[in-house]
């Protein structure tokens, strides 16, 4: 079940901290646990060669570019590598996100320039780069992990992150439509409010660095209890990229502990 055997896998933003894990992290070491040959790219150095190396050290296969995925000429010269490397790309995961809090009536024109890049056009360009090889070879999964924040308020104003990640949820079903053809499967991974290795940025800048009492208020809106960690994306992506779901293309996983089925507080 979900066997990635022999497959290339490339993804965006897979380095992280060793605890807790970056989703990105978390889904690189899945799917080469699971036999596929991962491909990552980050552009920070040490975090990304951190992962790598992890991957490597349990039996894993992966290969670490450093490179920014808002550049067009880094993504063009990434995917072509893999695919000069391996003659193929089976698999592209694009993780790459962050938001920033920004108001509708006092909107920074450069963060929401920036949002919109990181958050929307890096998978734009990724997508682009590598759709041409999976139509050549007539086969491909495209998985994008996206949010909840995409569908729903969540209490902070963070409008560009929140209209870009919707815009990549259309995006994403509306590319999985015209490629169907090609036997390409696009889907979305949206995640809720996850404890991953973003969260002591998060509450430095959110929290006056009371990181415990930031956990605990997170923990306090999810109707599981608890926020849900980085290896739940990646189980979700996983299932989302393998051939189990063959027959799932154009719509979202929901991976939030049931905050989007409730009435917001």
């Amino acid at each position: 079940m979900l066997a990635l055997n022999g497959k290339v896998v490339a993804i965006t933003g897979i380095g992280s901290p060793d605890n807790p894990k970056g989703n990105g992290r978390a889904i690189a070491e899945l799917f080469a646990k699971q036999g596929a040959f991962v491909e990552g790219i980050d552009y920070q150095k040490i975090e990304g060669t951190r992962s790598r190396d992890a991957i490597r050290k349990t039996g894993g296969k992966c290969q670490l570019t450093v490179g920014d995925v808002t550049s067009e000429t880094d993504v063009n010269a990434w995917i072509s590598a893999v695919v000069n490397y391996h003659g193929r790309l089976d698999i592209l995961i694009n993780n790459v996100g962050q938001s920033a809090r920004m108001t509708p009536a006092a909107v920074d024109t450069a963060c929401w320039r920036e949002q919109l890049e990181l958050n929307l056009n890096s998978v734009m360009m990724t997508c682009r780069a590598a759709l041409p090889h999976m139509i050549d070879q007539g086969h491909g999964v495209v998985v994008n992990i996206s949010s909840i924040a995409g569908i729903r308020y969540l209490g902070k104003p963070q409008i560009g992150y929140s209209a870009a990640k919707a815009a990549l949820q259309q995006y994403t079903k509306t590319s999985a439509i015209i490629h169907a053809k090609n036997n390409i499967r696009m889907n979305c991974v949206l995640p809720g409010l996850m404890h991953t290795a973003m969260l002591n940025r998060m509450a430095d800048e959110y929290a006056d660095g009371d990181f415990e009492g930031y956990i605990d208020k997170r923990n306090k809106q999810v109707p599981l209890g608890c926020m849900g960690t980085a290896e739940d994306v990646a189980n979700a992506t996983l299932f989302l990229a393998s051939d189990e779901a063959r027959y799932i293309t154009g719509t979202e996983l929901i991976v939030d502990g049931g905050v989007t089925a409730t009435i917001p507080d």
